[in-house]
């Protein structure tokens, strides 16, 4: 397998579970309910899921990728299912006001669009990569369906409606927990295996205009995500409500310094910065590492990202460099976004930093999908000796 790739997951798994300890023994210390007091709560959980997400890293590494061109469909039959159940099933309308998880024996929470991202990105790269293979079909032009059909299908219309119906139902049941960050993301990691692809550009430019702008509607005719809006524009306009958290983020941001007041001297984790653990822990790697060690593990996710790229134009075949090019994809711009959020550049979408924030199944498919890129890199062709 390829051992950069490998190196940079594990160093990152390793400084995302040092900072979980650091970001939540306080507030599990004082919380009496799920924590009772164990100030080592979060940290030995996150550590747990690291270990299996490890193992289960490791194992997809050594299957054959070929083998998830079959289990595509079923992988986004799994998303539909588990985005249509967190409905009746699901929670957290009371504490982030969207219904987003749903309960799982034994595991905890699981969250179904991080399965329907994972999903999409089978699904797409399983399909488009027989693109090139697949027969033209002929239509007969002596009728008048048949002349539409030829021109649709001429312009690259016809070849992507059952993308574009896929992505907007996704989307359309994701917007309705409502999930804008998640939403955000399925489109781009969709558009990103269409445009490797090789799909026109003008269908990118035409599509991203009209995604950008239904959403920018859906945000501000929806009074949760337009209260937001609202927010990020002005945080102090209610800062011991909505705006605190941001507030308390940016003090964090700025605290730091250039070198940071000490890994574990956090002061904005005492229950001043809301779950700390979660969304904004890269806040408290910038309080206690500064500018240095936040600007280090941002250099980390860069490296990995370019490394995942290098993997995915190596690739044996077209559907190998699909599915790398899909996940890096979503990684890089996961990681964007949270940065982006926890510094007040964007507004607050409620999304997590890869391999840092808590959340145990997330983490595990977030190694399951670096095993996927992992499987790829084992099949790159050796280079020819002169």
């Amino acid at each position: 397998m390829d051992l950069p790739f490998l190196m940079l997951v594990l160093m990152l798994t390793g400084i995302g579970l040092v900072m979980v300890f650091s970001a939540s023994y306080a507030s599990a210390y004082y919380d009496p309910t799920v924590a009772k007091h164990d100030p080592t709560f979060y940290f030995v959980r996150q550590a747990i899921f690291a270990a299996a997400g490890v193992v289960i890293m490791y194992i997809t590494s050594k299957m054959n990728y070929q083998q998830f061109r079959w289990m595509s469909v079923f992988a986004l039959i799994a998303a539909f299912v588990l985005l249509v159940l967190v409905f009746p099933f699901g929670y957290g309308k009371s504490t982030v006001g969207a219904q987003r998880w749903i309960r799982v024996p034994g595991i905890g929470s699981l969250q179904p669009s991080e399965v329907a991202k994972l999903g999409v990105i089978l699904f797409f790269a399983a399909r488009l990569s027989k693109r090139d293979t697949e027969k033209k079909k002929k239509y007969d032009r002596r009728k008048l369906s048949g002349r539409l059909f030829d021109a649709m299908d001429r312009i690259g219309l016809l070849e992507l409606i059952p993308y574009g119906v896929v992505l907007v139902a996704v989307a359309g049941l994701m917007l309705m927990e409502p999930h804008m960050s998640g939403t955000i993301l399925i489109l781009v990691a969709g558009a990103s295996i269409l445009f490797a692809a090789g799909i026109k550009m003008y269908w990118f430019i035409g599509g991203g205009t009209a995604a950008g702008l239904g959403l920018w509607f859906i945000m501000n005719n929806t009074d949760y995500m337009a209260s937001r809006l609202a927010i990020w524009k002005d945080p102090w306009s209610d800062y011991l409500g909505k705006g605190y958290q941001t507030i308390q983020s940016l003090y964090a941001v700025g605290s730091g310094g250039l070198l940071g007041v000490g890994l574990g001297n956090s002061r904005q984790k005492f229950l001043y910065l809301p779950e700390p653990e979660n969304d904004y822990i890269f806040s408290i790697a910038c309080e206690e590492l500064g500018y240095i060690g936040a600007a280090i593990i941002l250099i980390l996710f860069a490296l990995l990202i370019i490394r995942g790229y290098w993997i995915a134009i190596h690739s044996r075949d077209r559907f190998g460099a699909l599915l790398v090019v899909g996940i890096t994809t979503l990684m890089a711009v996961q990681v964007f976004l949270n940065i982006a959020v926890i510094t007040n550049l964007i507004p607050v979408t409620g999304i997590s930093l890869p391999f840092f924030s808590y959340g145990g199944s997330a983490l595990m498919i977030q190694l399951l999908e670096m095993g996927i890129v992992l499987s790829v890199s084992r099949q790159i062709p050796a280079p020819r000796q002169g």
